[in-house]
This record gives structure tokens, C-alpha cells and sequence, in this order.
């Protein structure tokens, strides 16, 4: 007996850097916001059907908001219809965003390699730029990578 197939992608999240960042409406990704915006998504390009066909599987296994870095799940058969949902996908929740794949793969443990690969470059790239002005949050999250659950 075979147990159910899974996909999971290894996404980026890119945020419009021409945004005003002001201090009453700050970015935060999270797994509620991703999650939501995709489901509207799939709502919207795929209807009421699309949308229930999806969610039996559709979940947001892991997001680092620093590096916007997330892994999402959906089932075999309906991966690529939660992938054209995710590219189409425009803002999460008023800030305009852009998704990039960067791996799409059968298990958790090839998508978080590659996403800890991708992090692990976005930390040393944010090391250079800001030098010795990190934050303690970004100092943290540098040392202390969070786990991805498997």
C-alpha cells in the first residue's frame, strides 16, 4: 500500500523594494499570510472547485521572515495548480510580492536543504552589507537557524 504523495516547493518571497515601509503597517510574513493569499489565488484563477480540490493537502510547512524564504505542501496531483496559483499571487496582505521557486521536490528533506542553502547565502550576504550594524533578532536568526519541522 502506497501513502499519499506529497510536492513540496522550496519558495522565496520577493517584496517590492519601491514599497514605503512605514512603522505603523510593517511587513511581517508569516504561515497565516501566505497561506491566505494563496487561497485567494487559487479562489480567484480556479474557482470554488479548484480551491477544495486544493486545500485537502495545501499547507505552509515553513516561513523564515527575514529571509523570506518558504516551503509550501500540496498533493501530486494538484501541485501545479497551487504553483500557478502561488506565481499569480501579487501582494500578501497590502505589500506587493513576487514568489520564485527554487525547489520542487518529493520529500521535506531535498526542499530544506535547499532552502537552508538559500538562506545560509541571504545571511552571509546580509553580513557583508550591514557589517556591525545587525540587530539582535537578525544576530539570532543567523546563529540559531529555525528548524524546519519534518
Amino acid at each position: 500500500m502506497v501513502g499519499f504523495k506529497y510536492r513540496y516547493m522550496a519558495m522565496e518571497v520577493f517584496i517590492d523594494p519601491n514599497k514605503d515601509i512605514s512603522k505603523d503597517d510593517p511587513i511581517i510574513l508569516s504561515q497565516h499570510n501566505i497561506s491566505k493569499a494563496i487561497k485567494d489565488s487559487i479562489l480567484v484563477n480556479f474557482g470554488e472547485c479548484g480551491l477544495a480540490s486544493s486545500l485537502v493537502s495545501f499547507q505552509v510547512k515553513y516561513v523564515n521572515p527575514i529571509t523570506k524564504v518558504c516551503i509550501i505542501r500540496a498533493s501530486r496531483d494538484e501541485h501545479q495548480k497551487v504553483w500557478a496559483a502561488t506565481t499569480m499571487v501579487r501582494s500578501v496582505g497590502n505589500c506587493p510580492v513576487v514568489f520564485n521557486l527554487l525547489d520542487l521536490s518529493g520529500n521535506i528533506r531535498a526542499c530544506k536543504s535547499a532552502a537552508l542553502k538559500c538562506e545560509e547565502m541571504k545571511f552571509e550576504h546580509l553580513k557583508i552589507v550591514s557589517g556591525a550594524l545587525q540587530t539582535e533578532d537578525i544576530n539570532k536568526h543567523m546563529h540559531n537557524l529555525e528548524r524546519i519541522k519534518i
